[in-house]
């Protein structure tokens, strides 16, 4: 099966045999004997906490620093340092473009080997206004304005300008993201030091300030980075986050390009590198930092649209996971991840509704307890560790406490995903996240 080939066809059907599976599993338990009932959540926890446990305590900083001063130290290094594209995808982007646009033009590369290029992708405010106005005064920005119907969305904006680009690399960034000016010098270094095809920068929020929802997510985004590079470690799969990658061109076209049949380029084209065997390494410092959203509503949006690509992504590529191209311990830390990931909260909202049906106490509730327990963990190890971007919330019980309940909203989310995914026929939308210039 080319990779280039896979279109996303029959996931209403796979999501419907999901659903199946997992309200077989939900039910399952509550029709054993009373003593054997809570057998199966046991086991799970057993397993899954062991797995859950052994990628936190694994994460090793200091294997993936960047030691630039070897490098940079060198006469030749500025020489020796490949061509790279920045992309960006913007579509109605008034509020942030212009400190974008001053951002990457402060960034420290050699200027023969850099271009930048925006993509406004059929904005309606004054994104375009302001992207040609820019042009003017600053050569170095190249702009390519789409259709709002030329359709792929965000992947559809990426690939309409790699025939206009030759870098070796591309560096793909949000339209809020803000950076240290030698980040893409130290994220080059270590993809080259490393034989990496693929970095992807640890993701900060700017404004922690606004209120706890962004605090949590600030939070969340670290525990995320903690677990990600735990899992490399450990042999496991380490994955893109769309805002601040450093991908390898050649892998890229390997891979068929940016696939315009989902909703979350970035988790399929992290399936598409492993199933390459292209390494993608979690840099730590400096972070990309980018605003959290600042609502329920949005968090809400965003969510959804998380979860319904990393469902597409395992939906449409789930008989190449099972192939020789990936090694045991790969599946094995997929399944994992997506035991707790993806069938966890189903499972557990199944299980909910026939206790209430039954009157009768959930049974999932030790799988579950392990779950957020290690989530706990990942939180105060993340938020414990130095940042050189915006100061990680404290680790302090109570802000663990918060962030670990914040956690529950993947439990409403995901079963919502998953029955919508069931009952409705999805037409391919960029719902992109609303940025006000934090």
């Amino acid at each position: 099966m080319a990779l280039a080939k896979i279109s996303g066809e029959n996931r209403r059907i796979k999501s419907i045999l999901f659903l199946v599976f997992c309200a077989l599993a939900g039910i399952f338990p509550h029709m054993l004997e009373p003593s054997k009932n809570l057998f199966p959540s046991i086991t799970l926890a057993v397993i899954l906490g062991g797995y859950g446990l052994s990628v936190v305590l694994r994460d090793r900083r200091e294997n993936y620093q960047l030691q630039k001063k070897h490098l940079i130290t060198d006469e030749n290094f500025y020489d020796t340092l490949p061509k790279v594209d920045v992309l960006v995808a913007a579509r109605d982007e008034e509020n942030v473009i212009e400190r974008l646009v001053e951002r990457l033009l402060s960034i420290e590369y050699p200027e023969d080997k850099l271009s930048i290029w925006i993509i406004d992708d059929g904005s309606k405010d004054r994104t375009p206004y302001l992207l040609q106005k820019l042009r003017k005064s600053f050569s170095k920005i190249n702009v390519l304005s789409r259709s709002l119907m030329s359709g792929g969305g965000k992947s559809g904006a990426l690939n309409s300008v790699l025939n206009k680009t030759d870098g070796e690399w591309l560096f793909i960034l949000d339209a809020d993201a803000q950076l240290q000016s030698n980040i893409l010098l130290r994220a080059i270094t270590l993809a080259l030091q490393g034989g990496w095809s693929g970095v992807q920068l640890r993701k900060s929020v700017v404004n922690c300030e606004l209120n706890q929802l962004a605090l949590y997510q600030a939070m969340e985004m670290a525990m995320d980075a903690v677990i990600q590079r735990g899992r490399l470690v450990s042999g496991g799969v380490s994955e893109l986050r769309g805002n601040g990658q450093l991908i390898n061109r050649k892998v890229l076209e390997s891979c068929g390009g940016f696939n315009e049949q989902t909703i979350t380029d970035d988790l399929d084209l992290s399936f598409r590198f492993l199933l390459t065997r292209s390494p993608i390494v979690i840099m730590w410092d400096p972070p990309i930092q980018e605003e959290a959203v600042g609502s329920l509503s949005a968090l809400f949006r965003q969510r959804k649209r998380w979860a319904e690509g990393g469902l597409q992504r395992f939906f449409d590529y789930f008989p190449l996971l099972l192939s020789k191209r990936l090694s045991n311990f790969k599946k094995i830390d997929l399944t994992c991840f997506f035991l707790l990931q993806y069938v966890l909260p189903v499972v557990s909202f199944i299980d909910f509704i026939i206790s209430i049906i039954l009157f009768e106490m959930p049974l999932y509730w030790p799988l579950s307890i392990i779950a957020f327990g290690i989530s706990s963990l990942a939180f105060w190890k993340g938020c414990s560790q130095k940042s050189e971007g915006p100061t990680l919330p404290s680790p302090n019980l109570i802000n663990i406490l918060g962030a670990t309940i914040y956690l529950a909203h993947w439990f409403i989310v995901i079963p919502y995903i998953v029955i919508k995914m069931s009952l409705f026929r999805k037409t391919l939308k960029w719902e992109k996240t609303d940025h006000i210039g934090s």
